[in-house]
């Protein structure tokens, strides 16, 4: 059975290419537009994995790690910040509120496809 990832982004561009660069690894991909679309979809059908921009409308990828870690399901979940911000104090935040890797947009496919190797598989 394949591995469910949720790509939050606000882009559709970005979630449409983290969709089909996923899929075409074998994952099954959900997407939400924010960090609010994405706890609706989070309570009902938690994934294996998420991946979450930084700068979103609504709520932003950092609030939505902190509810993530705070629920019972999202302990343990691997989260990626996918992002272009690129500053050590931003990193440090994301790290804080829990998530398990950082990658900075624009990335390459395989770039993102290794680092879930890494921290899903």
């Amino acid at each position: 059975m394949a591995k469910k990832i949720m790509a939050v982004d606000d882009s559709a561009t970005i979630r449409q290419v983290l969709s089909f660069t996923l899929q075409g690894a074998g994952f099954e991909v959900t997407e939400a537009e924010d960090g609010q679309d994405a706890l609706e979809k989070l309570v009902s059908d938690p994934p294996d994995m998420l991946i979450t921009d930084l700068n979103m409308p609504r709520m932003d990828g950092i609030q939505l790690i902190k509810e993530v870690r705070q629920s019972s399901w999202g302990k343990f979940i691997p989260i990626l910040m996918l992002t272009t911000e690129s500053q050590e104090a931003k990193k440090q935040e994301g790290k804080a509120a829990g998530a398990s890797a950082w990658l900075v947009k624009p990335f390459k496919p395989e770039q993102l496809l290794a680092i879930i190797n890494v921290v899903l598989l």
